[in-house]
Order: C-alpha cells, then structure tokens, then sequence
C-alpha cells in the first residue's frame, strides 16, 4: 500500500504534505507532488495536512481517481527518482 496525491493538487502543491513528511517520499512533479511507492511509510501523516484533501491511500482511491494511481507509477518510472537523487 502507498497512498497517493490526486486531481486537487493539480496546479496549487501547496507543500503542506512535504513539510511533515518524516521520511521525505513527497516528490514535486511539473503539475503536481507525488508520493514514491517504495518509500512512502503509511503513516499518513500528510493526508491531514493536505488543504485540499487530494492524497488517499491507494486502496481507498475513489473511482474517478484511480488513474492517479496510474499516473503516480509513471512519474517514478520515467524520472526513476529515489530520495538520495534529488533535493527537495
């Protein structure tokens, strides 16, 4: 399981999320953040921080966002990116 930013975050990325991430998975896209699958913990913490209530857990995804799902895999796929390659 991972959780993952949806439609909401398009445009604003507000940073909310990135600030209490405690293990800095919270990865800034061309549109919007993404949370990278293989290091995000779970904890959650940054749903409750996010303003505008665009990150779910994977399983929990309403319908109409599952391409997020999709669209997180790809960001990480393509940029290949982990935290140790890239500052925040």
């Amino acid at each position: 399981m991972t959780h993952v930013i949806t439609q909401p975050c398009i445009n604003v990325k507000d940073g909310a999320c990135v600030d209490v991430c405690p293990v800095d998975c919270i990865y800034e896209g061309p549109d919007q953040f993404y949370i990278h699958p293989d290091e995000c913990i779970d904890c959650g913490a940054c749903v409750s921080e996010c303003p505008v209530d665009a990150i779910f857990m994977d399983e929990d995804l309403p319908e109409a966002a599952r391409p997020f799902l999709a669209k997180n895999r790809a960001f990480f796929k393509r940029s290949k990116t982990t935290a140790s390659d890239t500052d925040r």
